[in-house]
């Protein structure tokens, strides 16, 4: 392709709404264009980048025994509601009606339409196992699109079921999938890790992601060096405290006044208090009922730890004015002592003694608390975020932590879509079985945006040669010299010929405008026809990845090309 030809409208400054550095580096390179919040143009250089993940993607699938087919991108009502998912997934999901008020959703995903095809048509254990995929777009209207492609409203995804006649059988797929999300993104030469993760809003038992590993990473892995345990902070468990604490230790409990001091911080700062002596206490509404949550000062949280304990479908902290209804004081001043509600506290409450927390009264705070004393709680339970430093609790090491992308999730499903909507199979005694599926997905556009985050440098994009968008860029220094032009073209197509596919930068523009773009939109490998290097008949080769440029003889510019494009694809 020669430049002149090529559609990647390039800009010098970045642009305003660009906040990470693949948002940025697209947008600059002339990858993509928005087109409304969260819905991006694929332009002609991105399109090639996708289609070498695409492709890798469906060769793994192939290899392990997938079946490529494509499902409709409009789902109707029915099925959702067959599920129970059309009022539980949310307002993520895109709905719409036809002239003749039928509900639909734009796909989000496609457990219920490849359930009930799969149903329709499969009868017998002889049918199964099956593994069937497709790449196509999905929809979420996420309430915040940002970051470029990675949080997008409309995006590209490639998503498998798996339909076996048991666990066994679940376990087999699984395993293949495993692997195969493996080799695809060891083929991408991208840096990744398999973490266990919460399975979310597709539900089953076990599920991984895959994280390519990058600073900007929205999601935060904790693993061990000593093991192979690793997790998304969703997931990661925090380990029991190893000895509980004594009650020849306890105080008695004593009420202090504390006006206006609200938050830990203040405790902190007013009362000298250290926050891992202090126990905050929140209120969630868990399906209407309001339910208390106590842990330790400096700890946070976890949402879907405490969401999956209750089994509840909705949950959200609650009101202030609902919690004053119902414990007598306001955010601040709240405490798990003479509390009327279920109390589920952190597990790390069981080596903490003599805290603080608040009474329940405006103003006042408790000392010298103590749990199983002076409150006794509805459960102790791992409920808050695992951090680094905590103890692994596979083999009791410090715990690291990184941050990654998610690019790709697989589930155990088990027969949460089969016993909803019936899929069955008789088996080989003539008894009819629920089908017992998986469901493995990779986000293609995601991945694109990943392999920037983790491959760029001050001047631009550096694309890892399995998935660049051209593999070799050519640059005569000044396109108006003649016999430069001549060398340049003669080794492109030398390179065209050999199927390597090249850029000729044949655009009437100052060098430094046409070097500033080659690195810009990452090309892997330059090549460069100077006068001065013509002089000598060689060429100037430089790998974007590298610092130093070669001079290579222009009898050798091919092997050369061809000896870094197949160390680049084997990494």
């Amino acid at each position: 392709m020669k430049a002149s030809q090529l559609f990647y409208p390039t800009l010098r400054e970045v642009p305003s709404e660009a906040e990470i550095v693949s948002h940025q580096l697209l947008l600059r390179a002339g990858f993509i264009r928005k087109t409304t919040a969260g819905v991006y143009s694929y332009l002609p250089l991105a399109k090639r980048v996708l289609r070498k993940i695409e492709n890798i993607v469906r060769e793994e699938m192939d290899r392990a025994g997938g079946q490529e087919l494509m499902m409709p991108i409009i789902q109707p009502q029915e099925l959702w509601e067959i599920s129970g998912r059309w009022s539980v997934y949310g307002d993520e999901m895109f709905r719409l009606y036809d002239r003749h008020n039928r509900g639909f959703a734009l796909g989000p995903t496609h457990e219920e339409i490849i359930t009930a095809l799969v149903d329709a048509d499969v009868q017998s254990y002889r049918d199964l196992p099956l593994l069937l995929y497709q790449i196509q777009n999905k929809y979420r209207d996420e309430i915040r699109p940002r970051f470029g492609l990675m949080r997008g409203r409309e995006f590209i995804m490639k998503d498998l079921y798996s339909f076996d006649v048991d666990y066994e059988g679940l376990d087999v797929s699984y395993k293949k999938m495993h692997s195969a999300y493996q080799a695809i993104y060891d083929r991408m030469n991208l840096n990744y890790r398999v973490v266990e993760a919460d399975s979310g809003a597709i539900g089953g038992n076990e599920s991984h992601e895959f994280m390519v590993l990058a600073d900007s990473g929205e999601c935060t892995v904790l693993y061990c060096k000593s093991c192979d345990y690793a997790a998304n902070v969703e997931k990661a468990q925090c380990k029991a405290p190893d000895e509980p604490t004594s009650v020849s230790d306890w105080r008695e409990m004593e009420k202090i006044s504390t006006p206006g001091l609200r938050t830990i911080q203040d405790l902190v700062t007013n009362m000298g208090i250290p926050e891992q002596e202090q126990v905050k206490t929140l209120m969630y509404s868990a399906d209407e009922e309001i339910i208390a949550v106590v842990l330790r000062g400096d700890r946070e949280l976890n949402e879907i730890k405490l969401k999956n304990l209750l089994g509840a479908e909705q949950l959200f902290m609650a009101d202030e004015a609902s919690v004053r209804e119902r414990c007598g004081a306001g955010f601040g001043s709240l405490g798990p002592v003479g509390l009327k509600l279920k109390i589920y506290a952190d597990l790390e409450l069981t080596r903490m003694q003599n805290f603080s927390c608040g009474a329940n009264e405006d103003n006042f705070h408790f000392r010298n608390v103590n749990m199983g004393r002076d409150f006794v709680p509805e459960a102790v339970v791992d409920l808050r975020n695992a951090v680094e430093g905590d103890l692994c609790p596979v083999c009791s090491s410090s715990l690291q932590s990184i941050c990654g992308i998610e690019v790709g999730h697989i589930f155990k499903l088990g027969t949460k879509y089969s016993d909803a909507m019936g899929a069955s199979f008789i088996n080989a005694n003539g008894e009819e079985k629920a089908m017992i599926m998986g469901c493995y997905g990779i986000g293609v556009s995601r991945t694109m945006a990943a392999a920037v985050e983790q491959n760029n440098d001050a001047n631009g994009i550096i694309w890892p040669i399995p998935i660049a968008p051209y593999h070799v860029i050519i640059i005569p220094v000044n396109a108006k010299k003649e016999e430069q032009m001549q060398a340049a073209t003669a080794i492109y197509e030398e390179l065209m010929a050999e199927g390597i596919e090249v850029i000729l930068d044949d655009r009437d523009e100052r060098a430094g405008v046409k070097f500033k773009d080659a690195d810009l939109i990452g090309i892997p490998i330059k090549i460069t026809i100077g006068p001065k290097s013509l002089q000598e008949n060689q060429a100037e080769v430089k790998k974007r990845w590298e610092g130093d440029t070669e001079l290579v003889p222009m009898d050798q510019v091919l092997n050369t090309i061809k000896a870094i494009i197949s160390a680049g694809m084997k990494k």
